[in-house]
Protein backbone atom coordinates (compact mmCIF):
# COMPACT_ATOMS: atom_id res chain seq x y z
CA UNK A 1 0.00 0.00 0.00
CA UNK A 2 1.38 3.42 -0.96
CA UNK A 3 2.18 6.12 1.58
CA UNK A 4 -0.72 8.23 0.30
CA UNK A 5 -3.16 5.34 0.65
CA UNK A 6 -1.99 4.63 4.20
CA UNK A 7 -2.31 8.33 5.05
CA UNK A 8 -5.88 8.53 3.75
CA UNK A 9 -6.77 5.39 5.68
CA UNK A 10 -5.39 6.89 8.91
CA UNK A 11 -7.22 10.18 8.34
CA UNK A 12 -10.49 8.34 7.76
CA UNK A 13 -9.92 6.24 10.89
CA UNK A 14 -9.17 9.35 12.97
CA UNK A 15 -12.33 11.11 11.75
CA UNK A 16 -14.53 8.13 12.55
CA UNK A 17 -12.90 7.67 15.95
CA UNK A 18 -13.42 11.35 16.81
CA UNK A 19 -17.11 11.05 15.93
CA UNK A 20 -17.43 8.02 18.22
CA UNK A 21 -15.55 9.76 21.03
CA UNK A 22 -17.68 12.92 20.86
CA UNK A 23 -20.84 10.93 21.61
CA UNK A 24 -19.13 8.80 24.27
CA UNK A 25 -20.21 9.64 27.86
CA UNK A 26 -20.28 13.45 27.32
CA UNK A 27 -19.70 15.47 30.46
CA UNK A 28 -17.55 12.80 32.08
CA UNK A 29 -14.18 13.96 33.38
CA UNK A 30 -11.53 13.54 30.67
CA UNK A 31 -14.00 13.40 27.77
CA UNK A 32 -12.74 16.68 26.33
CA UNK A 33 -9.13 15.59 26.91
CA UNK A 34 -9.71 12.45 24.85
CA UNK A 35 -11.41 14.39 22.05
CA UNK A 36 -8.58 16.95 22.16
CA UNK A 37 -5.97 14.22 21.65
CA UNK A 38 -7.89 12.88 18.67
CA UNK A 39 -8.20 16.35 17.12
CA UNK A 40 -4.46 16.87 17.59
CA UNK A 41 -3.79 13.54 15.87
CA UNK A 42 -6.08 14.53 13.00
CA UNK A 43 -4.34 17.92 12.64
CA UNK A 44 -0.96 16.17 12.43
CA UNK A 45 -2.21 13.83 9.70
CA UNK A 46 -3.67 16.80 7.81
CA UNK A 47 -0.26 18.52 7.94
CA UNK A 48 1.33 15.40 6.52
CA UNK A 49 -1.30 15.35 3.77
CA UNK A 50 -0.57 19.00 2.95
CA UNK A 51 3.16 18.31 2.69
CA UNK A 52 4.03 20.43 5.73
CA UNK A 53 5.48 17.42 7.57
CA UNK A 54 7.44 14.58 5.97
CA UNK A 55 7.27 11.17 7.62
CA UNK A 56 7.99 7.56 6.74
CA UNK A 57 5.17 5.06 6.26
CA UNK A 58 6.23 3.24 9.44
CA UNK A 59 5.60 6.43 11.41
CA UNK A 60 2.00 6.55 10.20
CA UNK A 61 1.45 3.05 11.57
CA UNK A 62 2.92 4.00 14.96
CA UNK A 63 0.80 7.07 15.69
CA UNK A 64 -1.26 7.45 18.87
CA UNK A 65 -4.40 6.37 17.00
CA UNK A 66 -3.94 2.73 18.00
CA UNK A 67 -3.93 3.56 21.71
CA UNK A 68 -6.76 6.09 21.39
CA UNK A 69 -8.85 3.51 19.51
CA UNK A 70 -8.29 1.06 22.35
CA UNK A 71 -9.46 3.66 24.88
CA UNK A 72 -12.67 4.41 22.96
CA UNK A 73 -13.40 0.70 22.47
CA UNK A 74 -12.87 0.05 26.18
CA UNK A 75 -15.12 2.92 27.26
CA UNK A 76 -17.91 1.70 24.96
CA UNK A 77 -17.70 -1.77 26.53
CA UNK A 78 -18.07 -0.66 30.16
CA UNK A 79 -20.78 0.79 32.40
CA UNK A 80 -20.92 3.77 34.75
CA UNK A 81 -17.85 5.57 33.36
CA UNK A 82 -16.62 8.18 35.85
CA UNK A 83 -13.42 9.37 34.15
CA UNK A 84 -11.24 9.04 31.06
CA UNK A 85 -7.46 9.54 31.04
CA UNK A 86 -7.53 10.28 34.76
CA UNK A 87 -4.21 11.05 36.46
CA UNK A 88 -3.78 9.43 39.89
CA UNK A 89 -1.01 10.32 42.32
CA UNK A 90 0.61 7.64 44.47
CA UNK A 91 3.82 6.80 46.31
CA UNK A 92 6.18 4.14 45.01
CA UNK A 93 7.97 1.61 47.23
CA UNK A 94 10.71 4.17 47.91
CA UNK A 95 8.18 6.77 49.07
CA UNK A 96 8.60 8.93 45.97
CA UNK A 97 5.60 10.74 44.50
CA UNK A 98 4.49 9.24 41.19
CA UNK A 99 1.64 9.79 38.75
CA UNK A 100 -0.22 7.22 36.70
CA UNK A 101 -2.78 7.65 33.92
CA UNK A 102 -5.79 5.34 33.98
CA UNK A 103 -7.36 5.24 30.53
CA UNK A 104 -10.91 4.39 31.67
CA UNK A 105 -12.34 4.56 35.20
CA UNK A 106 -15.59 2.58 35.23
CA UNK A 107 -18.18 0.99 37.54
CA UNK A 108 -18.39 4.10 39.66
CA UNK A 109 -14.63 4.15 40.21
CA UNK A 110 -14.31 0.48 41.17
CA UNK A 111 -12.68 -0.55 37.88
CA UNK A 112 -9.46 0.79 36.35
CA UNK A 113 -8.72 -0.08 32.73
CA UNK A 114 -5.45 0.25 30.88
CA UNK A 115 -6.09 0.00 27.15
CA UNK A 116 -3.12 -1.51 25.30
CA UNK A 117 -2.88 -1.05 21.54
CA UNK A 118 0.65 -2.37 20.91
CA UNK A 119 1.07 -5.72 19.20
CA UNK A 120 1.58 -8.87 21.23
CA UNK A 121 4.98 -9.40 19.58
CA UNK A 122 6.33 -6.04 20.75
CA UNK A 123 4.95 -6.45 24.27
CA UNK A 124 6.45 -9.93 24.58
CA UNK A 125 9.86 -8.82 23.30
CA UNK A 126 9.98 -5.94 25.78
CA UNK A 127 9.06 -8.31 28.61
CA UNK A 128 11.92 -10.61 27.63
CA UNK A 129 14.42 -7.77 27.49
CA UNK A 130 14.50 -7.50 23.70
CA UNK A 131 12.82 -4.10 23.44
CA UNK A 132 14.34 -0.66 22.95
CA UNK A 133 16.14 1.15 25.74
CA UNK A 134 13.66 2.75 28.13
CA UNK A 135 10.72 0.54 27.18
CA UNK A 136 8.73 -0.46 30.25
CA UNK A 137 7.22 -3.92 30.24
CA UNK A 138 3.51 -4.52 30.78
CA UNK A 139 4.36 -6.46 33.94
CA UNK A 140 6.19 -3.44 35.37
CA UNK A 141 3.23 -1.23 34.45
CA UNK A 142 0.84 -3.67 36.12
CA UNK A 143 2.89 -3.45 39.32
CA UNK A 144 2.51 0.34 39.21
CA UNK A 145 -1.26 0.05 38.66
CA UNK A 146 -1.69 -2.33 41.58
CA UNK A 147 0.41 -0.17 43.89
CA UNK A 148 -1.54 2.95 42.93
CA UNK A 149 -4.94 1.24 43.19
CA UNK A 150 -4.17 0.13 46.75
CA UNK A 151 -3.62 3.79 47.64
CA UNK A 152 -6.85 4.99 45.98
CA UNK A 153 -9.71 3.05 47.63
CA UNK A 154 -13.28 3.73 46.54
CA UNK A 155 -15.67 3.37 49.47
CA UNK A 156 -12.80 1.54 51.21
CA UNK A 157 -12.45 -1.03 48.40
CA UNK A 158 -9.42 -1.16 46.12
CA UNK A 159 -10.27 -0.64 42.42
CA UNK A 160 -10.12 -3.74 40.24
CA UNK A 161 -7.44 -3.46 37.53
CA UNK A 162 -8.09 -4.68 33.98
CA UNK A 163 -5.54 -4.64 31.14
CA UNK A 164 -7.39 -4.64 27.80
CA UNK A 165 -5.24 -5.83 24.90
CA UNK A 166 -6.48 -4.88 21.43
CA UNK A 167 -3.63 -6.48 19.48
CA UNK A 168 -3.22 -9.60 21.59
CA UNK A 169 -1.03 -10.65 24.52
CA UNK A 170 1.21 -13.67 24.88
CA UNK A 171 -0.01 -16.57 27.01
CA UNK A 172 2.82 -16.43 29.61
CA UNK A 173 2.31 -12.66 30.05
CA UNK A 174 -1.43 -13.14 30.53
CA UNK A 175 -0.75 -15.87 33.10
CA UNK A 176 1.65 -13.61 34.98
CA UNK A 177 -0.86 -10.74 35.03
CA UNK A 178 -3.62 -12.96 36.38
CA UNK A 179 -1.27 -14.31 39.06
CA UNK A 180 -0.66 -10.69 40.12
CA UNK A 181 -4.40 -10.03 40.40
CA UNK A 182 -4.86 -8.14 37.12
CA UNK A 183 -7.74 -9.19 34.85
CA UNK A 184 -7.00 -9.60 31.14
CA UNK A 185 -9.24 -8.72 28.20
CA UNK A 186 -8.37 -9.60 24.59
CA UNK A 187 -6.88 -12.39 22.50
CA UNK A 188 -4.32 -14.56 24.30
CA UNK A 189 -1.85 -16.00 21.81
CA UNK A 190 0.60 -18.89 22.11
CA UNK A 191 4.40 -18.66 22.08
CA UNK A 192 7.11 -20.86 20.57
CA UNK A 193 10.68 -21.36 21.75
CA UNK A 194 13.38 -19.38 19.96
CA UNK A 195 16.57 -21.19 18.88
CA UNK A 196 19.56 -18.88 19.21
CA UNK A 197 23.30 -19.32 18.75
CA UNK A 198 25.41 -20.30 21.75
CA UNK A 199 27.47 -17.10 21.64
CA UNK A 200 24.30 -15.05 21.64
CA UNK A 201 23.18 -16.94 24.73
CA UNK A 202 26.49 -16.19 26.45
CA UNK A 203 26.25 -12.52 25.53
CA UNK A 204 22.72 -12.36 26.83
CA UNK A 205 23.75 -14.01 30.11
CA UNK A 206 26.51 -11.40 30.54
CA UNK A 207 24.04 -8.61 29.95
CA UNK A 208 21.62 -10.11 32.47
CA UNK A 209 24.38 -10.39 35.08
CA UNK A 210 25.06 -6.67 34.62
CA UNK A 211 21.50 -5.85 35.64
CA UNK A 212 20.75 -5.47 39.32
CA UNK A 213 18.53 -7.84 41.23
CA UNK A 214 15.62 -5.43 41.16
CA UNK A 215 15.56 -5.31 37.37
CA UNK A 216 15.69 -9.10 37.21
CA UNK A 217 12.78 -9.33 39.63
CA UNK A 218 10.82 -6.72 37.70
CA UNK A 219 11.14 -8.67 34.48
CA UNK A 220 10.06 -11.76 36.42
CA UNK A 221 13.24 -13.64 35.44
CA UNK A 222 11.53 -14.67 32.22
CA UNK A 223 14.76 -14.59 30.17
CA UNK A 224 15.61 -18.19 31.11
CA UNK A 225 13.97 -19.30 27.86
CA UNK A 226 13.40 -16.92 24.98
CA UNK A 227 10.11 -17.36 23.19
CA UNK A 228 8.40 -15.81 20.21
CA UNK A 229 4.70 -15.00 19.79
CA UNK A 230 2.73 -17.34 17.54
CA UNK A 231 -0.13 -15.07 16.48
CA UNK A 232 -1.74 -17.83 14.42
CA UNK A 233 -2.60 -19.76 17.58
CA UNK A 234 -5.18 -17.98 19.76
CA UNK A 235 -5.41 -19.73 23.12
CA UNK A 236 -8.42 -17.74 24.36
CA UNK A 237 -10.44 -14.61 23.66
CA UNK A 238 -11.56 -12.83 26.83
CA UNK A 239 -14.20 -10.11 27.06
CA UNK A 240 -14.63 -7.54 29.80
CA UNK A 241 -16.28 -8.94 32.94
CA UNK A 242 -20.06 -8.70 32.49
CA UNK A 243 -20.36 -7.07 35.91
CA UNK A 244 -17.83 -6.40 38.63
CA UNK A 245 -19.37 -7.29 41.98
CA UNK A 246 -18.50 -4.76 44.66
CA UNK A 247 -19.58 -5.23 48.25
CA UNK A 248 -21.40 -2.09 49.29
CA UNK A 249 -20.19 -0.16 52.32
CA UNK A 250 -22.81 -0.59 55.04
CA UNK A 251 -21.82 2.41 57.18
CA UNK A 252 -23.10 5.94 56.52
CA UNK A 253 -21.90 9.14 58.17
CA UNK A 254 -24.29 12.12 57.99
CA UNK A 255 -22.87 15.58 57.46
CA UNK A 256 -24.69 18.60 58.92
CA UNK A 257 -25.89 19.54 55.42
CA UNK A 258 -27.57 16.14 55.12
CA UNK A 259 -29.19 16.43 58.54
CA UNK A 260 -30.69 19.78 57.53
CA UNK A 261 -31.76 18.55 54.10
CA UNK A 262 -33.44 15.47 55.57
CA UNK A 263 -35.74 17.46 57.90
CA UNK A 264 -36.28 20.54 55.72
CA UNK A 265 -39.86 21.46 54.88
CA UNK A 266 -38.73 21.76 51.26
CA UNK A 267 -37.96 18.03 51.29
CA UNK A 268 -41.40 17.22 52.69
CA UNK A 269 -43.70 18.73 50.10
CA UNK A 270 -43.53 22.40 51.17
CA UNK A 271 -41.66 23.51 48.05
CA UNK A 272 -44.38 25.45 46.20
CA UNK A 273 -43.21 28.86 47.36
CA UNK A 274 -41.21 31.82 46.10
CA UNK A 275 -39.18 33.07 49.07
CA UNK A 276 -37.68 36.48 49.63
CA UNK A 277 -34.26 34.81 49.68
CA UNK A 278 -33.19 33.88 46.16
CA UNK A 279 -31.27 30.77 47.27
CA UNK A 280 -34.38 29.36 48.97
CA UNK A 281 -36.53 30.01 45.90
CA UNK A 282 -33.91 28.25 43.81
CA UNK A 283 -33.85 25.24 46.14
CA UNK A 284 -37.67 25.07 46.09
CA UNK A 285 -37.60 24.99 42.27
CA UNK A 286 -34.97 22.24 42.34
CA UNK A 287 -37.13 20.23 44.74
CA UNK A 288 -40.17 20.58 42.50
CA UNK A 289 -38.06 19.30 39.62
CA UNK A 290 -36.37 16.48 41.54
CA UNK A 291 -37.19 15.35 45.07
CA UNK A 292 -34.13 14.82 47.22
CA UNK A 293 -35.62 12.80 50.10
CA UNK A 294 -36.22 9.59 48.09
CA UNK A 295 -32.54 9.64 47.07
CA UNK A 296 -31.42 9.99 50.70
CA UNK A 297 -33.77 7.28 51.96
CA UNK A 298 -32.70 4.86 49.21
CA UNK A 299 -29.02 5.32 50.05
CA UNK A 300 -29.56 5.05 53.81
CA UNK A 301 -31.83 2.00 53.69
CA UNK A 302 -30.51 -1.01 55.59
CA UNK A 303 -27.31 0.70 56.70
CA UNK A 304 -25.82 1.78 60.01
CA UNK A 305 -26.22 5.54 60.43
CA UNK A 306 -23.61 7.63 62.23
CA UNK A 307 -23.03 11.29 63.01
CA UNK A 308 -20.22 12.89 64.98
CA UNK A 309 -20.84 15.24 67.91
CA UNK A 310 -19.64 18.31 65.99
CA UNK A 311 -22.29 17.73 63.31
CA UNK A 312 -25.09 17.02 65.80
CA UNK A 313 -24.22 19.98 68.05
CA UNK A 314 -24.14 22.52 65.22
CA UNK A 315 -27.26 20.99 63.67
CA UNK A 316 -29.18 21.48 66.91
CA UNK A 317 -27.95 25.08 67.21
CA UNK A 318 -29.16 25.88 63.68
CA UNK A 319 -32.41 24.01 64.31
CA UNK A 320 -33.10 25.97 67.51
CA UNK A 321 -32.49 29.23 65.64
CA UNK A 322 -34.19 28.64 62.29
CA UNK A 323 -36.24 25.45 62.50
CA UNK A 324 -40.01 25.32 62.47
CA UNK A 325 -42.13 22.94 64.61
CA UNK A 326 -42.38 20.28 61.90
CA UNK A 327 -38.66 20.43 61.14
CA UNK A 328 -37.81 20.09 64.84
CA UNK A 329 -40.10 17.09 65.21
CA UNK A 330 -38.54 15.37 62.20
CA UNK A 331 -35.09 16.15 63.58
CA UNK A 332 -35.80 14.32 66.84
CA UNK A 333 -36.97 11.24 64.94
CA UNK A 334 -33.88 11.32 62.72
CA UNK A 335 -31.42 11.76 65.61
CA UNK A 336 -32.99 8.78 67.37
CA UNK A 337 -31.93 6.61 64.41
CA UNK A 338 -28.27 7.66 64.57
CA UNK A 339 -25.22 6.39 66.41
CA UNK A 340 -23.68 9.61 67.71
CA UNK A 341 -19.91 9.19 68.07
CA UNK A 342 -17.09 11.37 69.38
CA UNK A 343 -15.16 13.49 66.88
CA UNK A 344 -12.32 11.25 65.75
CA UNK A 345 -10.72 12.56 62.53
CA UNK A 346 -8.55 10.12 60.58
CA UNK A 347 -4.81 10.54 60.36
CA UNK A 348 -4.83 11.75 56.77
CA UNK A 349 -7.51 14.34 57.61
CA UNK A 350 -5.19 15.93 60.17
CA UNK A 351 -2.65 16.60 57.41
CA UNK A 352 -5.05 18.79 55.42
CA UNK A 353 -4.22 22.49 55.35
CA UNK A 354 -7.16 24.61 56.59
CA UNK A 355 -8.59 27.15 54.12
CA UNK A 356 -11.82 29.01 53.34
CA UNK A 357 -13.31 25.71 52.10
CA UNK A 358 -11.64 23.46 54.68
CA UNK A 359 -12.80 24.54 58.14
CA UNK A 360 -12.52 22.77 61.48
CA UNK A 361 -16.14 21.56 61.54
CA UNK A 362 -15.80 19.89 58.13
CA UNK A 363 -12.51 18.32 59.16
CA UNK A 364 -14.21 16.78 62.21
CA UNK A 365 -17.23 15.52 60.22
CA UNK A 366 -15.48 14.10 57.17
CA UNK A 367 -12.48 12.96 59.20
CA UNK A 368 -14.69 10.99 61.60
CA UNK A 369 -16.50 9.38 58.68
CA UNK A 370 -13.13 8.40 57.27
CA UNK A 371 -12.06 6.97 60.63
CA UNK A 372 -15.33 4.99 60.79
CA UNK A 373 -14.72 3.72 57.22
CA UNK A 374 -18.15 5.05 56.36
CA UNK A 375 -19.51 6.85 53.31
CA UNK A 376 -20.24 10.46 54.26
CA UNK A 377 -23.49 11.89 52.92
CA UNK A 378 -23.12 15.58 52.19
CA UNK A 379 -24.15 18.57 50.12
CA UNK A 380 -20.79 20.22 50.82
CA UNK A 381 -19.12 19.47 47.50
CA UNK A 382 -16.75 22.44 47.94
CA UNK A 383 -14.99 20.72 50.84
CA UNK A 384 -14.82 17.43 48.93
CA UNK A 385 -13.13 19.13 45.95
CA UNK A 386 -10.76 21.14 48.15
CA UNK A 387 -9.65 18.04 50.05
CA UNK A 388 -9.20 16.15 46.78
CA UNK A 389 -6.98 18.96 45.52
CA UNK A 390 -4.75 18.28 48.54
CA UNK A 391 -4.63 14.57 47.71
CA UNK A 392 -7.30 13.31 50.14
CA UNK A 393 -10.29 11.71 48.42
CA UNK A 394 -13.14 10.90 50.77
CA UNK A 395 -15.84 8.31 50.19
CA UNK A 396 -18.93 10.45 49.78
CA UNK A 397 -22.53 10.49 48.58
CA UNK A 398 -23.22 14.01 47.32
CA UNK A 399 -26.76 15.39 47.07
CA UNK A 400 -28.45 18.75 46.51
CA UNK A 401 -28.85 20.98 49.60
CA UNK A 402 -32.12 22.03 51.20
CA UNK A 403 -32.34 24.73 53.88
CA UNK A 404 -34.70 25.06 56.84
CA UNK A 405 -37.64 27.05 55.45
CA UNK A 406 -40.68 26.33 57.60
CA UNK A 407 -40.21 29.50 59.62
CA UNK A 408 -40.08 31.61 56.44
CA UNK A 409 -43.17 30.29 54.71
CA UNK A 410 -45.42 32.97 56.27
CA UNK A 411 -43.79 35.70 54.19
CA UNK A 412 -43.26 33.63 51.02
CA UNK A 413 -45.49 33.72 47.93
CA UNK A 414 -47.25 30.48 46.89
CA UNK A 415 -46.50 29.32 43.34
Amino acid sequence: MSLQAVLQQRISSAQQLLQRAETLCPGVEGHQKLCGKLRAELRFLRRVEAGEVHVKESHLHSTNLTHLTAIVDSAQSLDDITALLHVFTYQDSAGRRRTLVVDVVANGGHTWVKAVGRKAEALHNIWQGRGQYGDKSIIRQAEDFLQASHQQPVHYRHPHVIFAFYNGVSSPMADRLRDMGVSVRGDIVAVNAVVIEEEEEEQQEEEEQAEDDEAVDEEEEDTSELTRVDRSTVVASLEFPAQVHVEECRRVNLDITTLITYVSSLSHGRCHFAFREHVLTEQAAQERHQQVLPQLDAFMEGKELFACRAAVHDFQVILDTLGGPGEKERAQKLLARLHVVDDQPSERTLHLTPSAKINRRSLMIFGTGDWLRAVTMTANSRFVRAASNQGVRYSVFIHQPRALTEGKEWRATPV
